[in-house]
């Protein structure tokens, strides 16, 4: 498993940006805006770890990913922190064995590419497959969501 970002919802993205690059240093190294979605992802990094992302082949890290709804939204205060990610070898695999322990999977790897679980204090975690998609596959493609991630 390797940590992939966090994620941070922020409410305006021009002085989020301010904040985490001109007072924090850290630099923007991708950026994603989904018109369907209605969003735009800011993935940011340090600037001592920005030769980590050359390295990876595939989903760069360690990163904080900015998530502008451009929809206004109301967040309690316990939804400005979004998730942890991680990359994972075998997703199918990884949310079987976490199964077996007793976690719920609250996002099913449906795609082949994404899940979620949620940690004992509701904290939302991803795991994202490592390269391409595997083919989806029951039982997970039948799975329905449980809960909030």
């Amino acid at each position: 498993m390797r940590y992939l970002h966090t994620m941070l919802r922020v409410r305006n993205l021009d002085v989020a940006l301010k904040f985490f690059e001109d007072a924090l240093g850290l630099k923007e190294v991708d950026r994603k805006e989904s018109e369907q979605g209605r969003f735009t992802l800011v993935f940011l990094c340090a600037p001592e770890d920005e030769h980590l992302l050359k390295q990876v082949k595939g989903r760069g890290a360690p990163l904080i990913e900015l998530t502008y709804n451009w929809d206004e939204e109301t967040y309690g205060e316990d939804r400005h922190f979004g998730h942890l990610a991680y990359e994972v070898d075998d997703i199918y695999a990884t949310c079987e064995q976490l199964m077996k322990r007793g976690i719920t999977i609250n996002r099913p790897p449906r795609d082949g590419q994404m899940a979620f679980v949620r940690s004992p204090d509701l904290h939302s975690i991803e795991f994202l497959q490592k390269g391409a998609a595997l083919p989806p596959q029951e039982p997970w493609l039948s799975m329905k969501n449980t809960g909030h991630w």
